[in-house]
Order: structure tokens, then sequence, then C-alpha cells
């Protein structure tokens, strides 16, 4: 019982979390808070760290030795998925180029 307590907590709190940061980028575009300079790096910076609520409260990731596994797996995906997009602004960029 104490254990899913403790589920509900971090669920709940990322949940929370999660929505602060959706909102905080909305409204700093919505009500012009910013220079849209400014406003871009804020809204990258709040999506960051929106990524890092939601590997640590919904995919339970952490720095822990039996954890990192988990962690290695999801930043080489992440490496992988960059590269494939990368790659094809590259192609799509240089073809372009070409038919200019």
């Amino acid at each position: 019982m104490k254990a899913l307590r403790g589920d509900f907590l971090t669920y709940a709190t990322g949940y929370g979390l999660a929505m602060l940061l959706t909102g905080a980028a909305f409204a700093l575009v919505y009500y012009h808070l910013a220079a849209p300079e400014t406003a871009f790096a804020a809204i990258l910076i709040l999506g960051l760290v929106q990524i890092i609520v939601h590997m640590r409260c919904f995919l339970h990731m952490s720095l822990q030795r039996s954890a990192r596994a988990d962690l290695m797996l999801v930043l080489f995906s992440t490496l992988i998925i960059a590269f494939m997009v990368g790659g094809t602004l590259v192609i799509m960029i240089n073809l372009r180029q070409r038919m200019m």
C-alpha cells in the first residue's frame, strides 16, 4: 500500500509539473511576455525541463546503477533519431540548393 501511495505521489507531482511547464510556455507566447528570441530560448529550456520531468516521474528513470541500462537505451535511441533527422535535413537542404 505504501508503494502504491509513493507511485501515485510521483505521478501526481509529474502531472502537476508537466501542466505548469506547458502552461508557462503557452502563457509566454500568448501574452507576448518576451521578445521572440528570448521566448524561443525560454520555450526550448521549458521543453528540456519537461523531458526531464517525464523521464523521472513517468518513466521512473534515475541515475542509480540499476537504472543506467534504461537510461543508456533512451540516450542511444535519441542519438539514432537525431542522426536520422539530421541526415534527412542535410539531404533535403542539398536537394533544395540543387533545384534552385
